[in-house]
């Protein structure tokens, strides 16, 4: 698809944001901007990270709260099964309920401070299908999950990632949504293996716009995702050219998502690393538009 097709038309897609919960009164005053900036497009939905080891719980809780009852948006909460006990989570998910909140990001988790291979909690949910299931018992949460289209670090093989999303889809996950990578043919070849494997939740793509190529460039070290290196080429020499840094990554992201609208896919979730403007361009590229002017519900109410 053509991109003067994309922004002609009314746009196909359906996106969805994450953040992530703020540590200083300085990062929650840029949380709220961008929350706000981005409010107006609509997403789907926005989900709300939570640290190794559920070091940032309290944050995310009182995030996804604030969301609640101050926005339009619908907030999904990320919920870990590591270093905690079954009784720990079921009160947390109880928590989450009683706070209006009606999506859960079902998620394995690292080790706190990613010390080391994953070990269960004795006496938690063993594995994110387990997590699932738990959450499904105390209330009909949505849930999403993830999935990494070249490969968990953990996974032994490709075949291993696809029979653990069956596992979680049959647990009950609504939707996959997709580890970041900048190479659409693992993403393609996901979706497709996946389906072939009768797994028929969506399976979402996740974006990330590069705001700083080094920082991106640990992040994907972590995970495990690839840096072609004809990305590095794109941002050789822009090290200290902020302006000419953005133009392109929003070129970068944009050009990405319709190589993969190409393939059929219409759903993607952006990381937005808690800054807005750079998403919010790349989604006007796409040609997503403001549905209505931003009005909270505190100021809907006064």
């Amino acid at each position: 698809m053509s991109l003067a097709k994309l922004i002609t038309d009314p746009s196909p897609l359906q996106v969805s944001f994450e953040f992530s919960p703020p540590k200083t009164d300085e990062a929650e005053a840029n949380l709220w901007t961008a929350i706000r900036r981005l409010e107006p497009l609509a997403p789907s939905f926005v989900s709300v990270t939570y640290g190794a080891g559920g070091s940032t719980r309290e944050r995310t809780h009182a995030t996804v709260k604030r969301i609640v009852e101050e926005t339009s948006l619908k907030p999904a909460a990320h919920l870990t099964c590591v270093a905690a006990s079954r009784g720990e989570i079921d009160d947390i998910v109880r928590a989450y309920w009683d706070a209006g909140i009606r999506h859960i990001v079902a998620l394995r988790g690292d080790m706190p401070g990613m010390d080391g291979p994953y070990r269960p909690h004795p006496d938690g949910y063993q594995s994110t299908p387990e997590l699932i299931a738990g959450i499904k018992k105390i209330a009909p949460f949505e849930v999403s999950v993830s999935f990494y289209p070249e490969r968990h670090p953990d996974s032994p093989d490709h075949g291993h990632d696809i029979a653990l999303l069956k596992k979680k889809m049959d647990a009950g996950a609504a939707r996959a949504l997709g580890q970041f990578a900048f190479d659409n043919e693992p993403t393609a070849r996901f979706r497709d293996d996946a389906a072939r494997a009768g797994i028929t939740i969506p399976i979402v793509p996740g974006i990330i716009p590069i705001h700083n190529f080094k920082q991106v460039g640990s992040f994907a070290e972590k995970s495990g995702t690839r840096v072609p290196d004809w990305l590095g080429h794109r941002f050789e020499g822009l090290e200290n050219d902020e302006q000419t840094r953005y133009l392109v990554a929003a070129a970068v992201a944009a050009e990405q998502v319709m190589g993969l609208v190409d393939r059929g896919i219409t759903e993607f979730h952006f990381y937005t690393l808690n800054r807005a403007d750079l998403v919010y361009a790349i989604c006007h590229l796409l040609g997503l538009r403001p549905v209505t002017p931003a009005v909270s519900k505190v100021e809907a109410a006064q």
